[in-house]
Protein backbone atom coordinates (compact mmCIF):
# COMPACT_ATOMS: atom_id res chain seq x y z
CA UNK A 1 0.00 0.00 0.00
CA UNK A 2 1.81 3.42 -1.14
CA UNK A 3 0.26 6.35 -1.43
CA UNK A 4 2.10 9.43 -2.53
CA UNK A 5 2.29 12.55 0.10
CA UNK A 6 -0.11 15.46 -0.71
CA UNK A 7 0.55 19.13 -1.10
CA UNK A 8 0.33 19.74 2.26
CA UNK A 9 2.26 17.07 3.92
CA UNK A 10 -0.62 15.20 4.60
CA UNK A 11 -1.06 10.87 3.90
CA UNK A 12 -4.00 8.65 4.09
CA UNK A 13 -4.32 5.70 6.70
CA UNK A 14 -5.46 2.73 4.42
CA UNK A 15 -8.95 1.92 4.45
CA UNK A 16 -8.22 -1.96 5.80
CA UNK A 17 -5.53 -0.71 8.08
CA UNK A 18 -8.22 2.27 9.71
CA UNK A 19 -11.04 -0.65 9.72
CA UNK A 20 -8.35 -2.77 12.12
CA UNK A 21 -7.40 -0.51 14.39
CA UNK A 22 -11.27 0.85 14.89
CA UNK A 23 -9.77 4.48 13.47
CA UNK A 24 -12.77 7.28 13.67
CA UNK A 25 -12.98 10.83 12.53
CA UNK A 26 -11.44 12.50 15.41
CA UNK A 27 -9.14 10.53 16.87
CA UNK A 28 -5.68 12.20 17.58
CA UNK A 29 -2.71 10.52 16.08
CA UNK A 30 0.36 10.83 17.86
CA UNK A 31 3.76 10.85 16.02
CA UNK A 32 7.09 10.48 16.83
CA UNK A 33 10.57 10.15 14.80
CA UNK A 34 12.26 6.74 15.61
CA UNK A 35 15.72 6.48 13.91
CA UNK A 36 14.94 7.36 9.56
CA UNK A 37 11.02 6.36 9.96
CA UNK A 38 7.71 8.01 11.73
CA UNK A 39 5.63 5.93 14.52
CA UNK A 40 1.97 7.06 14.71
CA UNK A 41 -0.20 5.95 17.53
CA UNK A 42 -3.88 6.49 17.60
CA UNK A 43 -5.93 7.68 20.67
CA UNK A 44 -9.83 7.68 20.76
CA UNK A 45 -11.46 11.41 21.78
CA UNK A 46 -13.05 11.61 25.05
CA UNK A 47 -15.74 10.13 25.78
CA UNK A 48 -19.36 12.16 25.66
CA UNK A 49 -21.74 9.57 25.18
CA UNK A 50 -24.47 8.92 27.87
CA UNK A 51 -24.01 5.86 29.68
CA UNK A 52 -27.13 5.61 30.91
CA UNK A 53 -28.58 1.95 31.00
CA UNK A 54 -25.12 1.01 30.43
CA UNK A 55 -25.09 -1.71 33.57
CA UNK A 56 -28.45 -2.87 33.32
CA UNK A 57 -27.80 -6.29 32.15
CA UNK A 58 -26.05 -6.68 35.29
CA UNK A 59 -27.77 -5.99 37.98
CA UNK A 60 -31.97 -6.41 38.55
CA UNK A 61 -32.88 -3.59 40.53
CA UNK A 62 -34.81 -0.75 39.31
CA UNK A 63 -34.86 2.36 40.86
CA UNK A 64 -38.02 4.79 39.87
CA UNK A 65 -36.80 8.43 39.23
CA UNK A 66 -37.94 11.08 41.82
CA UNK A 67 -38.21 10.38 45.59
CA UNK A 68 -37.39 6.24 45.08
CA UNK A 69 -34.63 7.81 43.65
CA UNK A 70 -33.26 10.22 46.21
CA UNK A 71 -34.11 7.69 48.38
CA UNK A 72 -31.84 5.06 46.94
CA UNK A 73 -28.91 7.42 46.60
CA UNK A 74 -29.09 9.02 49.85
CA UNK A 75 -29.16 5.20 51.24
CA UNK A 76 -26.02 4.30 49.46
CA UNK A 77 -24.27 7.33 50.36
CA UNK A 78 -24.57 6.96 53.96
CA UNK A 79 -23.29 3.08 54.10
CA UNK A 80 -20.53 4.29 51.83
CA UNK A 81 -19.87 6.81 54.47
CA UNK A 82 -20.01 4.11 57.62
CA UNK A 83 -18.14 2.05 55.33
CA UNK A 84 -14.87 4.46 55.11
CA UNK A 85 -15.15 5.24 58.41
CA UNK A 86 -15.28 2.07 60.20
CA UNK A 87 -12.91 2.24 63.26
CA UNK A 88 -11.78 6.26 63.09
CA UNK A 89 -14.25 6.99 66.30
CA UNK A 90 -14.67 5.20 69.68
Amino acid sequence: MAHKVGPKGQIVIAKEIRDRLGLEPGWLALQRLVDDHVEVYFLPPEHTRSLKGSLAGYSKVQVAAGEEWDKARDTAWKKAAEERTKGWLP
